[in-house]
């Protein structure tokens, strides 16, 4: 079977297992996008430890859920925004100011949504974490 987006999968999988009150989520299919936004989600202290089981293709990523996370998931589809617009969809999908973040794909590199009006640096929407 063949996903059609492999991070909104993990991202519902993040939220159904926090959710659920699980302490380990086990995550089989990863991607260096993948990777990367887990890694802001953990520098936000959304979740935990992100550890690797096995090798090469059997490649199997085990996530720590600390209960801290509410919601996240995937912004469809994936708005080209300037800097100056992020405010807008601020709005739309988080549900307070300064509450959580929004994921850009810049040419910077991944970034949340307050370091790009920082940098004043525009960019594609790929998720948002509460």
């Amino acid at each position: 079977m063949s996903l059609n987006d492999p991070l909104s999968n993990v991202l519902s999988h993040l939220t159904n297992s926090e959710k659920r009150g699980k302490q380990v989520c086990v995550l089989p299919l990863t991607s260096k996008l993948i990777l990367e936004v887990l890694a802001l989600l953990r520098h936000h202290h959304y979740i935990g430890e992100v550890t690797s089981v096995g090798e090469g293709v059997h490649t199997v990523y085990h996530v720590h859920l600390l209960g801290n996370l509410n919601a996240c998931g995937p912004i469809k589809p994936r708005f080209s925004v300037t800097w100056a617009e992020i405010e807008k969809f601020e709005k739309r999908y988080l549900p307070a100011k300064g509450f959580g973040f929004l994921v850009l794909s810049t040419s910077q590199g991944l970034m949340i949504h307050d370091e790009a009006k920082e940098k004043k640096v525009g960019g594609k929407l790929l998720a948002y974490c509460y």
